[in-house]
């Protein structure tokens, strides 16, 4: 399972799909400006988040 850290307080969570209740997995989405912004998404295409926050910044992920 994933599972998504903030590196300033510690704080962990878990995430899975609503829908089929698959762990999301971590993964980099590609603006057309060129920059990335860091998701979480279904392994079986139900869709993608902006991964969590904690502290103002993305939470970092760990398998």
């Amino acid at each position: 399972m994933a599972l998504y850290e903030c590196n300033k307080c510690g704080m962990s969570v878990n995430t899975t799909c609503g829908k089929c209740n698959e762990d999301l997995v971590d993964d980099v989405l590609k603006l057309d400006n060129g920059s990335n912004v860091q998701i979480s998404k279904c392994p079986k295409e139900h869709g993608k988040i902006k991964s969590p926050l904690c502290c103002g910044e993305d939470m970092s992920c760990s398998i």
